[in-house]
């Protein structure tokens, strides 16, 4: 039953790594094409719901997964403490960059006046740079979930 914990932290930070991509591949790629008209568009597209609605909630549930594995695996062994302690930290560090960083930039994206338009320019530049920079730092976390998963089967 404990492994169902670590396969079902795994699954969630794939879903979040995935949806992160797909942003960075098709929402940020369509947020830049037309500065200032498309981030307009992306206003008026992201009326009801927006992506932060999904990570808001998939993100920290993923988190309180990879917390709840590391917790079940402490006594395994110290190297698989290790290894999902590590995926844990570095989760959280995916969500501290969102808050520090990208949430500024949000902020000026879409719901700053639409008057500055080198300053959106640069922002989304920026964030859709970072935005690949987060998707790593995921896919480090799943790399080390992954390793702490093998490490168990190892034991056995």
């Amino acid at each position: 039953m404990k492994i169902i914990l670590l396969f079902a932290s795994i699954v969630m930070a794939s879903g979040v790594l995935i949806s992160n991509i797909y942003t960075s591949v098709v929402d940020a790629t369509s947020w830049g094409s037309d500065i200032p008209h498309s981030i307009e568009s992306a206003r008026e597209y992201f009326k009801t719901v927006n992506p932060g609605n999904f990570f808001r909630i998939y993100s920290p549930v993923n988190q309180v997964l990879a917390l709840l594995a590391l917790v079940v695996f402490w006594k395994a062994s110290p190297a698989i403490r290790l290894y999902l302690g590590i995926a844990f930290v570095i989760y959280v560090l995916a969500d501290v960059m969102t808050f520090g960083y990208f949430y500024p930039r949000n902020d000026i994206m879409f719901t700053a006046p639409l008057t500055d338009i080198a300053l959106l320019r640069k922002t989304w530049a920026e964030w859709n740079m970072m935005n690949w920079v987060r998707s790593a730092v995921v896919l480090c976390g799943l790399i080390f979930s992954f390793i702490g998963l093998d490490r168990i089967y190892l034991l056995k």
